[in-house]
Formats: structure tokens, C-alpha cells, sequence
């Protein structure tokens, strides 16, 4: 008699990349219309050559290959905690940082440490999937936020408030957002944060893509709160802004005593994250930002082309929330399944999305574009294979 698999995991949706790579796996390529991967997000240039170098000598000693403290480098969590009080203001110290391999283990981290089964999360749509794969997998009921397109994607905190029960623990949010990009306006964060504290429950924030928001934009104040750590639950990841996503380098930041329960579990999951991964955003840290800056300002120049390709509505998609990496478009096919569109899309015209229906329920009408993946020069090329799709 075969073991029996944990049902709760069954239950899990499959890792919806490798699907979507699985349409174009193995076909020969359309004549004349070479692959505009716009699936998964991944910077399509490589980390400074100064990181690469230095890591290529870190490698050689034996500190690297050996365990780091279970919440991460000391150094790093220092100047992590330092970088982020000076880009939003208030007090973070490195006792309130843990270091993660990569943003993913520390949402799952975090989510571990706040509810356990028959609790409550909320988590608007359209959802970061791997966030909905992780409550299915835990036992924990997801209670979803309407996605509201007629705000360009950014969530209503009147609406959170109504579906606020006993039994929610934590309300997530991702600015800027993936799928959609839409970046959250700090008034609106910070009505967010009122309703969390009021009813007792964490805000989780993930801002895996905060370094691709311009920086004359206005930035949130919830770090200037002195019980700041009373709700905030703030995820980051070095993976995007340097180009590391293979190194897995991502942080929790809370108040100490959270730190404190979420240690609990990295230890028992992975002890620490990979050292030669944080040496890596330490030197970043240090030494990197000029680069992320030209870095930031490269996907704004893919960003605007993007937009320039839609101002002229003849492309039959609706652009409905564009920032950072992603852009959430509608398409034009009303009654086709958006997993019947993506699928079309990338067989016969060569290009590679995701269908809204793997961001959650409702999502049928629409695509997510993982634009940054695309140079601005041929953005032209990707609204001329729009404007073709019949």
C-alpha cells in the first residue's frame, strides 16, 4: 500500500511557469518571429562585472563555504537596516532584519510564523501565485480582495475592512504589484497600515520591485511610525534589483520579536541562507546602486516604449496597469479562456505570457506581460504581433 500524500499539498495548483514554458518546449520556431519571452521575470542582463569579480574571489575561502549566523551576516543585516531607514525614514536596527534565500522563503517564512490551519489571510486579486500556493499548501483559507481595475489595479482598503473576520491574521500586499504593476500611492498604504493596527492584524508588504519605482516618487511613511514593528511585515528581495535571482538573497523585516519566531524557522528549514549569496548583496549594497540606478532607468526606457506601442488603441489589448517589470492587459477574446489566448499567443505569434486565470479567480479576461524581459527598441515588434493576433 502506497504512503498517502499530504492532501493540503495535492491540492496546490502546479508551478504555472513551467506550464507555460511547456507550450513552446520543443516546437521549431515560427518563421520570421523569433520567441519575445514575456513569461517569467528575469533581468535580461547579467550582475556588475565588480560584483562578479568580487564574489569570484570570495569563493576561494573556506568562510564562505561554512554556516552564517541563522538570521543572516551580521554586516548585511546592518547595512540592509541601514538602507532602509535612509530610503524611507524612521528606525530600523539590524535586529529587526533577517536575511532569507530569496523573497519567496521569506514570505513563506513569515506566513508560517503569523497562521497556521483554519486561519485567515487576505490577499487581493489578481495574487502573486506562489503567495496562494503557499496558504493552499499551509491549510490556510485565503480570503480574496477585488481585483479593481477602474482603480488600475490598486486595492481598496474600504473593501479589506469588510472581510476583516476573527479568524484573519494578516493582510498581504505587493508594491509595485505582480501581476499588474500598479505601485500602491503611500496614502493608501498607510490607510492599509490604520486598518491593520485598528484590528490587530499584520500587514504584510512585499516590495520585491521597490528599486524600479522612479525616485522622485513619493515614498511611504510606515516606517516613520514608532510601533511601526506592531504591524508591518515588510518582504524584500535582491534578486531583481541586482540581477542575483539565482543566488536566492531575499529579507524580513519586523519588529524583533517576530524576527525571533521567524529565526525559529529558518533554522529548522535551511539554517541560513546561502553565504556566497549574501556576500553578494553586501557588496551590492555597498557599492552598487549607481549601477541599479541605470539599471532603473533602462526598464523606464522599456516602459515608456510599451506605452508608446499601446497610445495608439489599435492594438486590440487594453493596457490596464503597467509598472516595474509587468504590465496587466486585457484582451480582446470575450468568452475565451485567457489560458486559450496565452496558449494561441505563443504557438502561432511567438509570444510568451501568462493567462490572468493563474493569478486567480476572475482573472479570465486578461494577461500579464513581463515587459522588462523585452529591450525597448523592440517593442514595436511586440505590438506589431498584437495587432496580428486574430
Amino acid at each position: 500500500m502506497s504512503f498517502i500524500h499530504n492532501p493540503d499539498v495535492v491540492s496546490v495548483v502546479e508551478p504555472p511557469i513551467a506550464e507555460a514554458k511547456g507550450w513552446v518546449e520543443g516546437r521549431p520556431a515560427i518563421p520570421g518571429k523569433p520567441l519575445l519571452d514575456l513569461c517569467q521575470a528575469v533581468p535580461s542582463y547579467p550582475p556588475a562585472e565588480a560584483l562578479r569579480d568580487h564574489l569570484a574571489e570570495r569563493v576561494k575561502t573556506f568562510e564562505v563555504a561554512q554556516y552564517t549566523a541563522i538570521a543572516g551576516v551580521p554586516a548585511l543585516r546592518e547595512r540592509l537596516a541601514t538602507h532602509m531607514s535612509a530610503y524611507y525614514g524612521g528606525s530600523i536596527g539590524a535586529e529587526n532584519t533577517l536575511i532569507t534565500a530569496g523573497c519567496n522563503q521569506a514570505y513563506c517564512l513569515a506566513i508560517m510564523a503569523l497562521a497556521g490551519r483554519g486561519d485567515e489571510v487576505i490577499l487581493p486579486l489578481p495574487y502573486y501565485f506562489n503567495h496562494q500556493m503557499w496558504l493552499d499548501a499551509l491549510g490556510i483559507r485565503t480570503v480574496h480582495l477585488p481585483f479593481r481595475a477602474d482603480r488600475e489595479g490598486v486595492p481598496d482598503p474600504e473593501e479589506a475592512a469588510r472581510l476583516i473576520t476573527a479568524r484573519t491574521k494578516a493582510l498581504v500586499l505587493v508594491t509595485p504589484n505582480n501581476p499588474t504593476g500598479a505601485v500602491t500611492p503611500p496614502e493608501v498604504l498607510e490607510a492599509f497600515r490604520d486598518l491593520c493596527a485598528e484590528r490587530g492584524i499584520a500587514l504584510v508588504l512585499d516590495e520585491t520591485y521597490k528599486d524600479f519605482v522612479a525616485m522622485t516618487d513619493p515614498r511611504h511613511t510606515l516606517f516613520r511610525d514608532e510601533k511601526w514593528g506592531e504591524t508591518l511585515v515588510q518582504l524584500y528581495s535582491f534578486s531583481k534589483v541586482f540581477s542575483l535571482t539565482g543566488y536566492r538573497v531575499g529579507s524580513v523585516i519586523a519588529g524583533r520579536g517576530f524576527i525571533e519566531q521567524v529565526a525559529k524557522l529558518m533554522d529548522t528549514v535551511a539554517i541560513c541562507a546561502t553565504r556566497v549569496g549574501q556576500d553578494g548583496a553586501l557588496y551590492a549594497l555597498e557599492h552598487l546602486w549607481p549601477w541599479a540606478a541605470e539599471k532603473r532607468a533602462l526598464m523606464e526606457d522599456r516602459r515608456r516604449a510599451l506605452l508608446a506601442e499601446f497610445s495608439g488603441g489599435n492594438l486590440g489589448f487594453e493596457l490596464v496597469s503597467t509598472g516595474a517589470y509587468f504590465a496587466y492587459l486585457r484582451h480582446p477574446f470575450h468568452g475565451e479562456p485567457a489560458a486559450s489566448v496565452a496558449k494561441r499567443l505563443a504557438q502561432e505569434h511567438g509570444v510568451l505570457a501568462l493567462p490572468g486565470t493563474v493569478f486567480g479567480p476572475g482573472q479570465d479576461p486578461y494577461l500579464r506581460f513581463a515587459f522588462a524581459n523585452l529591450e525597448a527598441e523592440r517593442m514595436p515588434e511586440l505590438g506589431e504581433r498584437l495587432r496580428g493576433v486574430g
